[in-house]
């Protein structure tokens, strides 16, 4: 069990927090919150205490004899600051102590995640650019906010993301515990995610169990980690879309591919962590195919596009820079030829592409899972085994070594 500390801020996404909350509680931490005075404007300290099943002080004062104004922050595992205000994050940077929040953080030597809310033309002053960047600096993770609708009729920058993404964000720096590196910045980064879906008729078609989720996971990572990130998703199970990027529905490899190819024209790193479906079937039946007495017709096939293999030739042939850092995926299993390293090995040979990531899969492994484990290949012949965790925790693995090898100006 962890100690998470969570300070709320008095803007009205503070509203979110209770979700954020139940997070980390359903997950099994124990969970203390301290809002500022002006938090409580907009929800009750009633609340956080029921939410959290600790008692909620705002004040240094509160609570002497427990020194809580110094314990509270050292005992912490994870500090979240949600909504982080442009004032809260301004004091922060000051220094300032003149309530527990701000004292507490003071004390904390764990992770402190910062998750900005605020009006667009504040989360773009100067002023406040200049505080994020300073508690970067200072070794904090500051999310980058969505955009959409704000208080009232306004919409842009500036809007807290989803709960379910502070928590996915505040599980990986329980999991590091490091901050979360702002070492992408500049980058364009393209990302494939999910499966692929091949009609048959309008009603039925040829798929895959993949989730998305990892593709989604890598974008989020990605964008967080300073970069622009488009994310081209199939099919998946509806993992939530990440703050900060940019998003192209696709069915098809055929849709898929022709989006790559166009997009990747203008990316430094491109991740293919889609399940590209590898037949799709000849014909393709104007309405619903009927059952017959003769039974089912068959269905004949044809081979899809390798669009991993296509981004590499292009990139030989100088439509893509050549100097786009290529990522492919593997999903694998042993067989009467090899295992599942061996087949790896074998297809980053075939393929060409700078990291290989080789997942196992089957009996209820990688497909729909939250957590996942590998290894990263490269095509110098480095190995990586990247252990059991979460999907989150290995995209944050695999952008540690996309980092390392993208060219930087």
């Amino acid at each position: 069990m962890s100690h998470v500390l969570i300070g709320v801020g008095g803007g009205i996404a503070a509203y979110k927090v209770c979700s954020v909350i139940r997070h980390f509680t359903e997950a099994g931490h124990d969970v203390r919150v301290v809002p500022t005075r002006s938090a409580l404007n907009f929800v009750g300290a009633a609340t956080f205490e029921a939410l959290s099943g600790n008692p909620v002080s705002t004040e240094v004062f509160d609570d002497v004899d427990e020194v809580a104004h110094v314990a509270l922050g050292r005992r912490a595992d994870l500090v979240v600051i949600a909504p982080a205000t442009a004032d809260l994050m301004a004091r922060a940077v000051a220094g300032r102590a003149d309530d527990l929040l701000t004292a507490s953080l003071l004390t904390a030597t764990c992770p402190v995640l910062f998750v900005p809310a605020m009006h667009t033309e504040m989360w773009q002053h100067p002023a406040t650019a200049a505080n994020v960047a300073t508690l970067r600096d200072r070794g904090n993770t500051v999310m980058t906010p969505a955009s959409g609708r704000l208080t009232g009729t306004d919409t842009g920058a500036g809007r807290m993301p989803e709960p379910s993404e502070i928590g996915l964000l505040g599980e990986l720096l329980l999991d590091r515990p490091e901050a979360l590196p702002y070492d992408l910045a500049g980058q364009r980064i393209l990302v494939s995610a999910g499966g692929t879906r091949e009609p048959l008729d309008p009603v039925r078609y040829l798929g895959n169990h993949s989730s998305g989720k990892q593709g989604y996971a890598l974008a989020r990572a990605a964008a967080q980690r300073g970069a622009q990130v488009t994310l081209v998703a199939g099919a998946t199970s509806d993992p939530g879309e990440p703050a900060a990027v940019d998003i192209v529905h696709i069915e098809s490899a055929r849709e898929l591919e022709h989006e790559m190819s166009r997009r990747a024209r203008e990316a430094d790193v491109v991740i293919m962590a889609a399940a590209v479906a590898d037949f799709r079937p000849v014909d393709v039946a104007g309405s619903k195919i009927k059952k017959g007495d003769d039974g089912p017709a068959p269905i004949r096939l044809d081979t899809n596009p390798d669009i991993l293999a296509g981004l590499v030739r292009a990139r030989g042939a100088g439509d893509i820079a050549r100097d786009t850092v290529i990522v492919g995926f593997a999903a694998e299993t042993g067989d009467a030829d090899g295992g599942v390293l061996d087949h790896g090995r074998a297809k980053l040979r075939r393929k060409g592409c700078d990291l290989l990531v080789v997942n196992a899969v089957g009996d209820g492994k990688a497909f729909g899972t939250e957590d996942n484990a590998g290894w990263i290949l490269t095509v110098d012949g480095n190995e990586t085994a990247l252990p059991f965790g979460s999907k989150t925790l290995m995209a944050s693995r695999i952008l540690d070594e996309v980092a390392v090898i993208v060219p930087h100006s």
